[in-house]
């Protein structure tokens, strides 16, 4: 049977500018553009499992805007396993959409080797680009940010 996961997904928004990250070691090809996400721990809220993945993902401290809803992806065949996935529209409290920086996992729990990646700002209007269902919801996100 399979399993269904708790997940988080941040939109972290600068103006009209969406927070990603693409891997340093890992191709493109097999890792995509994501942003923040993550699993939610037991006896965690969805909001709380939100600000947490985006500062242990990016070492940035956000604010929850609003929550965008709820979707589901089927990983098969990679994983036996269909991510519930709560999504969050965050801002942080400054940035530059020019601003790129390293950020990572030093201990992977699985035991592999550390994990890096460069965080970077892409223009919202790009962000059919986000690898593994994790633009399920940018329209949403889209609408409440209004023109401008």
């Amino acid at each position: 049977m399979t399993a269904e996961v708790q997940k988080v997904v941040c939109y972290v928004t600068h103006g009209h500018h969406l927070l990603v990250f693409t891997h340093d070691t890992v191709p493109i090809e097999v890792a995509g553009v994501q942003v923040p996400a993550g699993t939610i721990a037991a006896n965690e809220s969805p909001e709380h499992a939100a600000v947490r993945e985006l500062c242990e993902e990016t070492g940035r401290r956000g604010r929850i805007v609003r929550k965008l809803g709820v979707a589901r992806y089927d990983l098969r065949p990679a994983r036996d396993e269909i991510a519930v996935r709560h999504f969050f529209h965050v801002t942080l409290p400054s940035g530059d959409p020019r601003e790129r920086w390293r950020a990572g996992e030093p201990d992977v729990p699985t035991g592999h080797e550390p994990i890096s990646w460069t965080c970077w700002w892409l223009p919202l209007t790009d962000a059919h680009v986000l690898a593994a269902g994790l633009g399920a919801l940018i329209g949403q996100l889209s609408a409440g940010l209004g023109d401008g």
